[in-house]
């Protein structure tokens, strides 16, 4: 396995940062919220990804359908103890809304924060949604810098206490044109990325090429990288992935060693090509982490760690220990 260890010195207090500077292999997943107002739901899918990764992403109305919003989930976790991502998309606040959020959630205690330029209205459910994109993502990075590092709003107000936040950003290796993304990514760190997660990773050759660019001008030793995986639960889901949802290359033949395979064998197939992903990806240089994706499977994400050879991951820091966790949650369920 390829160690990354970048500056020692921590930007928050957060476990994922504190993770990634000590030189372990990270690991993130993402908590899709839910389509409705019981906290409950968040909690219990939580506590299957809390005890085997080192933060939960809360999304912000990924595929531009609205959920639960992130800051809630951020609010829940963090009451729960749990250390999570919080999302934020361009595309549905100004820059005075996100800077609210941004310090509302640091208040919360979120040490970690993703920018993210966001899916377009047109691929969500009510595309008669306006648009707002006063940002876009690296606009976004240099804002929440700004922020933490200088203690002011844009606006040039002081911030009594700022916000001391790990920053995030997204990366996809898998579009053209290749030879731009390696600069993109640069772009990203310069405008204030202290780790990114990327887009889903099924084409490991592609990816471990864009990695050779990015070690070539020396942005591993500048930013943690942590990739995206996830299962596939069959050919079908693969093909819709690949024609369907924007920014996703699935190689044919990872579509064809599906289709192959029996009908009642092909989740545990797609989960072992994911777990065969990850101990590939985790060997080459730069790479510091990765980060989960399964739609609403938060008990596969756990197999697929645990499968991949990366547990036992480092215990907590602050926060109840999940055994805590575990009897709020069976107190809940016997009211």
């Amino acid at each position: 396995m390829v160690e990354v260890q970048l500056d020692t010195q921590c930007l928050s207090e957060g476990r994922l940062e504190h993770v990634l500077r000590s030189g372990r292999f990270a690991v993130t997943a993402e908590l899709n919220p839910p389509d409705s107002a019981d906290p409950q739901e968040v909690y219990e899918a939580a506590l299957v990804l809390s005890e085997v990764c080192d933060a939960i992403n809360a999304t912000d109305g990924a595929g531009a359908n609205c959920h639960m919003s992130s800051v809630a989930m951020c609010a829940l976790l963090t009451r729960a103890g749990y250390a999570p991502v919080f999302q934020v998309s361009c595309r549905d606040r100004n820059r005075i809304a996100i800077q609210g959020d941004v310090l509302g959630a640091a208040a919360m205690g979120v040490c970690n924060v993703l920018c993210l330029t966001g899916d377009d209205v047109s691929v969500g459910d009510q595309p008669q949604a306006k648009r707002v994109f006063d940002f876009d993502s690296i606009q976004l990075l240099r804002t929440i810098k700004i922020m933490r590092d200088r203690g002011m709003f844009l606006s040039g107000r002081k911030i009594t206490d700022p916000p001391q936040l790990f920053i995030g950003a997204v990366s996809n290796p898998f579009v053209p044109p290749y030879d731009w993304r390696a600069q993109r990514l640069a772009k990203k760190i310069e405008a204030g990325a202290d780790f990114i997660q990327s887009q889903y990773c099924f084409d490991v050759p592609r990816f471990r090429q864009f990695m050779r660019q990015v070690c070539d001008l020396g942005l591993h030793k500048k930013v943690f990288y942590l990739v995206g995986v996830g299962p596939l639960r069959s050919d079908k889901t693969a093909e819709f992935m690949r024609t369907r949802v924007p920014g996703i290359h699935i190689p044919d033949e990872i579509v064809e060693r599906l289709h192959k395979t029996p009908p009642q064998k092909k989740r545990e197939e797609g989960k072992r090509i994911c777990v065969e992903i990850i101990q590939q990806v985790r060997e080459i240089e730069g790479v510091a982490g990765v980060h989960v994706m399964a739609y609403r499977q938060e008990e596969l994400v756990a197999e697929i760690i645990e499968e991949a050879g990366l547990l036992p991951r480092p215990r907590r820091i602050g926060g109840p220990e999940p055994d805590s966790d575990r009897d709020r949650v069976r107190r809940s369920k016997s009211k």
